[in-house]
């Protein structure tokens, strides 16, 4: 996720008045608390997952429940070796195996040679194979980053931020459909309704914030044996700590699923514009047709 949706903070001009003419609207849309939190959240989240990546592959292998059934994982990605021809890289996912060498099971270092390893070393903070340096890297920026999302959080109650731009409101539930339809058509809000999270926005952003983030940090703290020890009652409310590690394994790829959609959604609707409202807090507004007519 990005560091959580941006702020409207006012709908103004830069001279303080609504705009009626033809030109865009240039209103102050994102605090400066937003765009701080968020970039450092684009940093966290991607240390995150690689160092997380390089944690998994320490035994690339999914399981559910307390222990490691090893003959019967959810999923594994290991290397065989064929009687005739190289090694390859295979991902079992519930019984059903595919064969995804130089990608996941087995890849290559640096040299050319097969290197047997659940995900390539390009995707793991280190990239060599080391459980120490990826424990050290996710756990200090899994800190950071709980730092950090308490400090948007606090600042959105304060403002009144959560509730004022992140709750539908029931006009907006009636028109769903209607937006649903627009988002894959690319057809993107101006004048007015630009102003304002549409109803598919803000449940996404309020899925991330009070559905997949707690639930990442709980399940992450499930797998500690120091806090299993402090609150045992984790390993129950997850089915164990396997059933902890596989979840927490969804959730992350659910996470960077929710970014990619959200770059790509940047990306089709104006990046430029985009990124200067996350930098200086900026966002130009296009007039609708009927305002300005």
């Amino acid at each position: 996720m990005t560091a959580g949706p941006p702020e409207t903070i006012a709908a103004r001009t830069d001279t303080g008045s609504v705009s009626t003419g033809r030109a865009p609207a240039l209103i102050y849309r994102h605090s400066v608390v937003v765009r701080v939190t968020h970039w450092i959240n684009v940093l966290c989240l991607t240390i995150l997952l690689m160092s997380g990546l390089q944690i998994f592959n320490a035994h690339p292998a999914l399981y559910w429940g307390n222990i490691s059934d090893f003959a019967h994982p959810a999923v594994a990605m290991t290397a065989v070796q064929p009687q005739n021809g190289p090694p390859r890289g295979i991902t079992t996912v519930f019984g059903h195996s595919f064969d995804t060498t130089g990608v996941l099971g087995l890849s290559h270092d640096a040299a050319g040679q097969p290197w047997e390893r659940g995900f390539p070393a390009w995707a793991t903070l280190p990239g060599e194979q080391s459980l120490a340096g990826g424990r050290l890297w996710h756990f200090f920026f899994a800190w950071l980053f709980v730092i950090n999302g308490s400090i948007y959080l606090l600042a959105g109650v304060l403002r009144g931020h959560l509730w004022r731009d992140l709750l539908p409101n029931r006009d907006q539930f009636r028109h769903i459909g209607r937006t649903t339809l627009d988002h894959l058509l690319f057809r993107f809000p101006k004048g007015e309704e630009a102003r304002r999270y549409n109803v598919l926005q803000k449940l996404a952003y309020l899925a991330v914030i009070v559905g997949f983030l707690p639930f990442m940090l709980l399940t992450g703290l499930s797998m500690s044996p120091r806090m299993d020890a402090v609150w045992p009652q984790l390993l129950a409310l997850f089915g164990g700590r396997q059933s902890a590690r596989t979840i927490h394994f969804i959730l992350a790829w659910s996470l960077v699923a929710f970014v990619l959609v959200h770059v790509f959604m940047v990306l089709v609707s104006g990046v430029g514009n985009n990124l200067r409202s996350m930098v200086t807090g900026r966002y130009a507004i296009e007039e609708s047709r009927d305002a300005a007519e």
